[in-house]
Formats: structure tokens, sequence, C-alpha cells
């Protein structure tokens, strides 16, 4: 029994030894350990507290765009994008509402041209701010076309002059094919539509119906795409 005894006093002697050495170091770690948990968790709850509130604002939106009656001049659903921009500006409910928004007030546009302005508005905001790199491309993209509408062929290209994802490349050379011939360009317009049908080529097959499409502005201008070069436009 003296012999256990002895065991168990150094064993206590080990323990009292080492606690006195790392004790301290060991309850740093372990508090900072229990704080990163804490901050994490409290981070997730604060998240999706930001999820939930955000998809009420998105779902209010919904229902003013819903009744456009009660909305004839689109105030109510400005009011609700601003809403949301200022106080879930970096939801994927904001910049989805952003782009709903826009669409609705530039479709209102064509009687309401005051309302193409609003439009102009979310989609710069989206472009500028949004947080995910395709919702700032088709922000681009919708605004860019909205600029050619109204004839700001400068403006339109500046939309398109930022890199694109690669999923978006071939869109916004067509969209850039479309300003140059707005402005009577031709071979410039023609260099940027064969971009997007080589483009669009290898993400949808040569089948594509939007490949169709710049294919026949391609054969309006006189290019055979499979072949020819910006400078046989005619």
């Amino acid at each position: 029994m003296a012999h256990f005894d002895l065991e168990e006093q150094e064993k206590l002697a080990q323990i009292k030894h080492f606690w006195k050495q790392y004790g301290n170091l060991l309850t740093a770690v372990l508090v900072v350990v229990l704080l990163a948990l804490s901050g994490w968790w409290g981070w997730k709850a604060w998240q999706n507290r930001q999820t939930m509130q955000a998809t009420a604002l998105y779902e209010e939106m919904e229902r003013i765009a819903a009744n456009p009656a009660a909305d004839p001049d689109g105030a109510r659903l400005t009011r609700a994008l601003a809403d949301m921009k200022d106080r879930f500006p970096r939801t994927a409910q904001a910049q989805q509402a952003a782009l709903q928004v826009a669409a609705l007030h530039a479709q209102a546009g064509l009687a309401q041209p005051a309302r193409l302005d609003a439009a102009r508005a979310a989609l710069q905001w989206l472009a500028e701010q949004g947080r995910d790199e395709g919702y700032r491309a088709l922000a681009r993209l919708r605004l860019a076309g909205l600029l050619l509408d109204s004839k700001s062929y400068d403006a339109a290209l500046a939309q398109l002059s930022a890199d694109f994802p690669s999923e978006f490349a071939a869109l916004a050379a067509d969209r850039r094919g479309d300003i140059f011939l707005a402005q009577g360009k031709k071979t410039e317009a023609a260099a940027e539509y064969l971009k997007a049908w080589q483009g669009l080529d290898v993400q949808a097959g040569p089948g594509s119906n939007y490949r169709q499409v710049v294919d026949a502005k391609l054969a309006a201008l006189g290019v055979q795409p499979t072949s020819a070069a910006p400078s046989e436009v005619r």
C-alpha cells in the first residue's frame, strides 16, 4: 500500500508541477477558444436574423410589385428598395430586389419616362455596391442597355469597360456591338459580335438560340462568322 501511496503522491506532484508551469497558458487558451466560439455563434445568429428580416422586406416589395395599381408612380417600390439598401445592403435579397425593381421601373418607363431614372439608379447601385459579381455583371449589362436606349453611348460603353466574369463576357461583347452599331461604327460592331459569337459557342454550343441572334446580326453586316474578319464588313 505504501508503494501505491508513493505513486499517487508522485502523480499529484507531477500534476501540480505541470499546472504551475502551464496552468496560466492553458487557461488563456481555453478563454480564447470559448470567446471565439461565442463570437462565431453570435455572428451566425446575427446573420440568420439579417436574412430573415431581409426576406420579410423582399416579400413586402413583391407584394407592392404585384399590385401596380396601388403604386402608380412606383414610389412605394423605390422606398422599399431604399429600405433594403439601407438596412441589408450586403444580402442576396437586396441585390435581387434591385434587379426586380429596376425591371419594373424600366417597363413602366415606356409610359412614364421619369421612372427610367429610378431604374438606372437601382442598377447603378447594384453595379457599384453589389456583393456578388454575377449580380454586378447583370446590373452593368442592363444599365448599359437602358443607356443605349437613351442614346447615352459613352456612358453605356463605360458600364461595359470593367472585367466581366467569363460566363457574362459574350453577353457584354454583344451589348458593345449593339452600341457601336447604333453609333454607325460597323467594323467595331462586327468585331464585338464575333467575340460574342465565339464566346457563346463555348458556353452554350453552336445551336444556342442567343447565338443564332448574334449570327443574324453578323449576317446583317455581311459577315460570315466562321471565317470572316471585322475588316470584311461592307
